[in-house]
């Protein structure tokens, strides 16, 4: 019997526990880092937007094409990856998509026309087709059971960069200096150093890891279809979430600017504050989502955003401030606990499950951008922010979802 009880534990946690512990902690932090550096560089293109509109001459149309390029370059190719990765690992596939990140930024400081602007997006987009469902799988193999707490540590690194962007580009960037982007392109070499080292950790374990980290729970009573409306489901919420993210990243500054007059540095440091709010609701998800069900942690973080989002058009500057704190954190939320929940859903496809809804959250806000881009164009930033308020409500979906935790007892 001794020697039947402990290989679940083994399942969860590699002993001995205090060198093995120590090389997945390290590795989710090295995975956050790199996460941290790859957003922060990612939130560079809508940061500088205004910079770009008034140097240019650009519409919001184009501005929206932009944020297009990037965005759905990186959701096409992102399941593609995963599915790949997940049948031929790559461990320094990581570095080589920083690299094109790299090749973007750099493109990106010396572009003086509009098509090259499209191709350094499209770059920086194909950087984080690479990184996210690589970087993804390795955090959730180097977890040792808590896949939620994993992929919150991991998310968590690129939030707060995508909450750095503007921060930095507000400190750094100025009007008619758009070379200042380079300094940007330190960070992508930082990066590559880090992941190349990531790489080499999942190089040596990979074969040891493989088998406890793709240990799932198969939900036997749920039907295959019952398993695609679920699927279903839960891209319809990606839609709401991130259509509304993107109003808030690509165009909140440009809501502030026009209601309430302000500086687009103000209106930069403003942004800044939404976004670290976004990472501090991601760092919330996943272990909530461990402890209390994915399925309720779901549910709480789309629909719960709906009576601050819905005041929010309304509000005064002091309001809009306040209310943009719980939304960042509410909203936040939900990601980890979908991708985690997705991953028990469709077991043994964790990498392509990770893309995909990477892939999905990325294209989400590209066609969001653009679409919200030309409804500015034709009506007003305010008549967006209040259309886009009422996206919360697809939250009522998350009611369908089964309970996996129950080992699928609803089918």
């Amino acid at each position: 019997m001794s020697t039947v009880v402990p290989r679940p534990d083994i399942s969860a946690e590699t002993p001995p526990a205090t060198g093995a512990q120590t090389t997945v902690v390290a590795m989710l932090v090295a995975l956050s880092v790199s996460h941290l550096l790859n957003d922060t560089m990612q939130s560079l293109l809508p940061a500088i937007y205004p910079l770009l509109k008034a140097d240019y001459h650009l519409s919001f149309t184009q501005i929206g094409v932009i944020t297009l390029a990037n965005q759905v370059t990186a959701s096409l190719l992102q399941p593609v990856v995963g599915t790949y990765t997940d049948r031929k690992p790559k461990p320094y596939s990581l570095a080589v998509g920083m690299g094109f990140t790299l090749a973007g930024l750099v493109l990106l400081a010396v572009a003086g026309s509009f098509p090259l602007m499209i191709g350094a997006a499209m770059l920086i987009g194909m950087g984080s087709s690479v990184f996210h469902p690589e970087a993804s799988r390795v955090a959730h193999m180097a977890s040792g059971g808590r896949h939620g707490f994993a992929q919150s540590i991991f998310q968590v690194g690129g939030n707060l960069g995508t909450s750095l962007g503007p921060l930095l580009a507000a400190l750094i960037l100025v009007e008619g200096e758009q070379i200042r982007v380079l300094w940007f392109s330190l960070l992508a070499l930082l990066g590559i150093v880090i992941l190349t080292k990531v790489g080499q950790w999942y190089q040596s374990n990979s074969h040891r890891l493989k088998g406890k980290s793709h240990r799932a729970h198969h939900h036997g009573n749920i039907s295959r279809r019952r398993v695609l409306l679920s699927l279903a489901i839960l891209v319809a919420l990606i839609f709401s979430k991130y259509f509304y993210l993107t109003s808030m990243t690509s165009y909140y500054t440009f809501f502030l600017i026009d209601k309430f007059h302000l500086s687009v540095r103000d209106s930069q440091f403003h942004l800044f504050l939404f976004l670290f709010a976004v990472a501090a609701g991601t760092i919330l998800g996943g272990p909530l989502g461990d402890r209390f069900g994915r399925k309720r942690v779901i549910w709480i973080s789309i629909l719960g955003v709906a009576p601050f989002s819905l005041m929010l058009p309304f509000a005064s500057l002091f309001w809009v401030t306040v209310l943009t704190v719980p939304i960042g954190v509410i909203l936040a939320s939900a990601f980890p606990a979908i991708v985690v929940y997705a991953q028990e859903l469709v077991p043994g496809k964790v990498g392509m499950i990770a893309g995909l809804f990477f892939g999905l959250a990325f294209g989400m806000a590209g066609i969001g951008s653009a679409i919200l881009g030309k409804l500015a164009d034709h009506t007003s930033i305010n008549f967006v922010f209040a259309i886009c308020s009422f996206l919360p409500l697809i939250g009522l979906l998350s009611a369908l979802l089964p309970n996996l935790e129950r080992s699928g007892a609803q089918s």
